[in-house]
């Protein structure tokens, strides 16, 4: 099954927000980002580099933008994808079809696509290499 098919797969099983996020997903297709699957999501990314993420859940649908913390963001209306565990992604969410503003979330999706093409990225602290003690 190609990446496409997958996308398709998983939207189709969205049933609540399947409308919502073959319309999102049809904007993001028109960008320069190559579709694939990553986590069992729809992930698009730029020179291999994971760029936005596209989701269905209970009460929202969204985007995800891996590098969100870049992005001017000029209406406010990204969050912390998870407060207190993420540090640049950041999401894009709407609890209604209606919601969707096509121009915004191009805006958005072209923004984060430049952001990465400029290798504009939060780098993670390196882990502590942990010495284990040999005991007899």
């Amino acid at each position: 099954m190609t990446d496409f098919q997958k996308v398709k797969k998983y939207i189709d099983k969205q049933k609540q927000w399947s409308e919502a996020l073959h319309a999102v997903r049809e904007i993001l297709l028109s960008t320069e980002a190559i579709e694939t699957v990553k986590w069992g999501i729809p992930t698009y990314t730029v020179s291999g580099k994971n760029v936005i993420g596209l989701a269905g859940f209970k009460n929202h649908f969204g985007l995800w933008f891996f590098q969100g913390v870049f992005l001017s963001d000029p209406k406010n209306l990204l969050h912390n994808a998870q407060e207190g565990k993420t540090k640049a992604m950041r999401s894009l969410n709407f609890a209604d079809v209606s919601l969707i503003d096509s121009k915004l979330i191009m805006a958005y999706a072209l923004e984060a696509i430049e952001n990465q093409k400029l290798g504009k990225e939060n780098e993670l602290p390196r882990r502590r290499a942990y010495e284990v003690s040999k005991q007899a």
